[in-house]
This record gives C-alpha cells, sequence and structure tokens, in this order.
C-alpha cells in the first residue's frame, strides 16, 4: 500500500492539477472561440491567459482543503511549495505587464 501523506506526492499532483487544468480551459476557449460563442478580444492582451492561470493555480485550493481534511500535512506541504513555485512563475511571465 502506497503512504499518500508524502511531500513529494503532494508537490507532484500540485504542479500537474493545474497544468492540466489550465490546458483544458485553454482548450475550452478555444473551442468556444471557434465556435463564435467566445470572443478572442479582452481587457486587455494576454488577458485570457493570465486570468486562466490565475483559476488553474486556485484549483490546488481545493487539494489543499482536501488533504487538510484528512490531516494529510505532509501532502498538504507539497501542494503549497507547488503553488508558490507556480505564483512566481505567474509573476515572472506576466507581472512585468501588469506594473
Amino acid at each position: 500500500m502506497l503512504n499518500r501523506n508524502l511531500i513529494w506526492i503532494g508537490l507532484l499532483i500540485g504542479l500537474i492539477l493545474p497544468a492540466l487544468l489550465y490546458v483544458i480551459l485553454l482548450n475550452l476557449f478555444s473551442l468556444l472561440e471557434i465556435k463564435g460563442a467566445a470572443s478572442s478580444t479582452g481587457l486587455s492582451q494576454n488577458f485570457r491567459e493570465r486570468t486562466l492561470a490565475i483559476v488553474a493555480l486556485a484549483s490546488n485550493l481545493w487539494l489543499m482543503n482536501m488533504y487538510r481534511r484528512r490531516r494529510w500535512e505532509l501532502a498538504m506541504r507539497g501542494v503549497v511549495v507547488a503553488t508558490t513555485v507556480l505564483a512566481l512563475v505567474w509573476l515572472y511571465t506576466f507581472g512585468a505587464k501588469l506594473f
């Protein structure tokens, strides 16, 4: 039986879940744009990518809450580290265009 209360498991899942959700949401909006249900013009340049990245990053909150309820502190620490790394990547990627 695999012990899932490990830091590396939380780190791995905390990196994979937002990445998958970002790809799914980006493809969903591309499909809606092709069908004419969504507009490609946004409030500013790369608005959709920035917003979808934040929404995907926020998916880790659900993961942290699930680990907190199960009292898996080590896995939750891994998710917190992954969220911090992804937030810094987001800030590096989109921060210069915001400030």
